[in-house]
């Protein structure tokens, strides 16, 4: 995985297996086919490397190999599709991208608001997990009653909707799998079951060992080539 010099052949992604962010990048360097050198990271104990490419201190970050920095999730999601999109993720079958990009924003802003002081509310103080929980349940009925009127949200395929905002949603439902079962949202339930029982979702959530500097990531989403760093098992 290293040149001549090296340095990586491939772009490299800094990711951590459970962020939601790092995870829908994942899905879309699968789905693109393009292969990154994965460093998997612990977020009490980021690398120096990351930090000096982005002081943001947050994952997913992508450093292309003409040196570029992205450090959005949804700019890696974009940048893997405009190389190759196969499953049409960037043209969703009813509005628009930037419809599509509005909703997604939506989520980014306004449900993670929610959801992470309905999950985290110990990092929050003063806030009630289940005025925010009843807040998130807002956003989850809308994409339910979408999705009694279509398979997916932007239609009958899957489109970046779809990815960018499952990860979230999981994580939601996670925090207290009982309730969420119990609320009347039978399409939403079946879209994300589905989705958890995906290949792709399978193939994003793979473990790998934590990196250490001077040391090759893994190839990622694996190939043929044996590489260093093997994954274990999912």
């Amino acid at each position: 995985m290293r040149s001549a010099n090296g340095m990586s052949a491939y772009p490299i992604l800094y990711s951590f297996r459970r962020c939601p962010y790092a995870m829908r990048a994942r899905l879309a360097l699968i789905v693109s086919d393009r292969v990154c050198e994965l460093r998997e990271v612990v977020l009490r104990d980021k690398p120096p490397e990351m930090l000096a490419v982005s002081a943001k201190g947050t994952v997913p970050v992508l450093v292309n190999s003409d040196g570029q920095v992205l450090d959005e999730s949804i700019d890696i999601m974009r940048w893997a599709l405009n190389q190759h999109d196969p499953e049409g993720w960037l043209r969703p079958e009813l509005g628009e991208l930037q419809t599509m990009l509005d909703l997604i924003a939506q989520f980014d802003q306004e449900f993670k608001y929610h959801l992470d002081r309905y999950k985290y509310a110990e990092r929050y103080p003063g806030s009630n997990p289940q005025t925010h929980r009843a807040a998130g349940a807002v956003y989850l009925a809308r994409l339910n009653a979408q999705l009694s009127e279509t398979q997916h949200l932007c239609g009958d395929r899957l489109s970046l909707a779809d990815m960018a905002i499952a990860p979230f949603v999981r994580q939601f439902a996670h925090s207290d799998p009982t309730w969420f079962s119990q609320q009347p949202w039978p399409q939403l339930q079946t879209w994300l079951d589905r989705w958890i029982a995906s290949a792709i979702y399978s193939q994003a959530m793979q473990k790998y060992p934590k990196w250490a500097s001077n040391q090759a990531g893994v190839r990622f989403p694996a190939g043929p080539e044996t590489e260093p760093g093997s994954p274990s098992s999912p």
